[in-house]
């Protein structure tokens, strides 16, 4: 059944991720700017930029264009940068480690604070403990994560010296050296997303505890926290693993920000330099690169869908 499932969704992902590639070229042609004009220079002629757009391959159809891009895609060919004249997929694949450290590091400090702090709110509701983390995760929800992320580099990186302020350093130069520059960005991150998990965790918590089967085995004599993790977790799955799943497209969208204000050589920090260096074939790998990934974390999330309500599987 579950190999089922799966199958189905990954046939409608297919019509989804052709959707989404060519409504992403069609909407990156028509970006304001001229990527033929500014690869010519800021004297060239007429002349001189008709004959790079022509090099390009611009001045042919779209749908021509976007369909020999499309073909080049299937093969794993991504193109060529137009400014570093380098292998948009080696570019692509020197930034994707960074960002996925970044979002393993992030959803981590999401799934170990997150969920925690729902089931304890949700175990003490109405309490005055309860009121205190809503009123918390209210204000972490409302403040952006750049803003966070120089509250951050202010406080425990330039007057504390605690972490540094901006850089990357891989994980084969040591796991320690590699976290340090990872935990500032991923807690600016991780503040809304942590903050809607508990909020969304101890919903679903409040709604579980309250049905009878609870009441049964506390009637029979079990613990709260084998209640709580044996029985009413499972229960309260579905919409658990859903706002985790929304989640890592939030960590995402945030990287774009945050990596810029950390200075970390990223996907995020790639797509802000190739939009304003209009940069079409990088921009277009990272966009496919996002939405396969984002596709991926979607199938997950149903598998787990299957896990922890046996009627979706039919």
């Amino acid at each position: 059944m579950m190999v089922n499932l799966l199958t189905k969704r990954l046939l409608s992902a297919i019509p989804l991720l052709l959707f989404l590639s060519f409504f992403v070229y069609v909407l990156v042609d028509f970006m304001p700017g001229d990527a033929a004009a500014g690869l010519a220079g800021d004297n060239a002629t007429q002349d001189e930029i008709a004959s790079v757009r022509e090099q390009l391959g611009l001045d042919r159809p779209l749908l021509l264009r976007y369909i020999e891009w499309l073909g080049h895609i299937m093969t794993g060919d991504f193109g060529t940068s137009l400014y570093s004249s380098q292998s948009v997929a080696q570019i692509l694949a020197d930034r994707i480690p960074i960002t996925l450290s970044l979002t393993v590091v992030t959803m981590v400090i999401v799934i170990l604070v997150g969920l925690p702090l729902g089931i304890i709110a949700a175990m003490r509701a109405n309490s005055l403990l309860d009121r205190a983390l809503t009123a918390v995760s209210s204000i972490a929800m409302a403040v952006p994560p750049f803003i966070i992320g120089l509250v951050l580099v202010i406080t425990l990186a330039i007057s504390a010296q605690v972490f540094p302020a901006t850089g990357y350093a891989p994980l084969s130069d040591g796991f320690g050296l590699w976290l340090q520059h990872l935990i500032l960005p991923a807690l600016a991150i991780a503040a809304i997303s942590t903050a809607e998990v508990a909020r969304q965790t101890r919903a679903a918590m409040v709604d579980t505890l309250a049905k009878d089967f609870i009441r049964t085995t506390r009637a029979k004599g079990l613990r709260s926290k084998q209640i709580v993790l044996k029985h009413a977790l499972k229960v309260a799955g579905v919409p658990i693993v859903t706002v985790l799943g929304l989640q890592v497209s939030r960590v995402f969208a945030g990287a774009v920000t945050v990596e810029f204000v950390f200075a970390l050589p990223g996907l995020g920090t790639l797509a802000v330099n190739s939009v304003f260096s209009r940069d079409i074939p990088v921009i277009l790998g990272i966009v496919m690169v996002m939405a396969v990934a984002i596709v991926i974390i979607n199938l997950i999330v149903d598998m787990a869908y299957g896990y922890f309500n046996p009627r979706v599987r039919v």
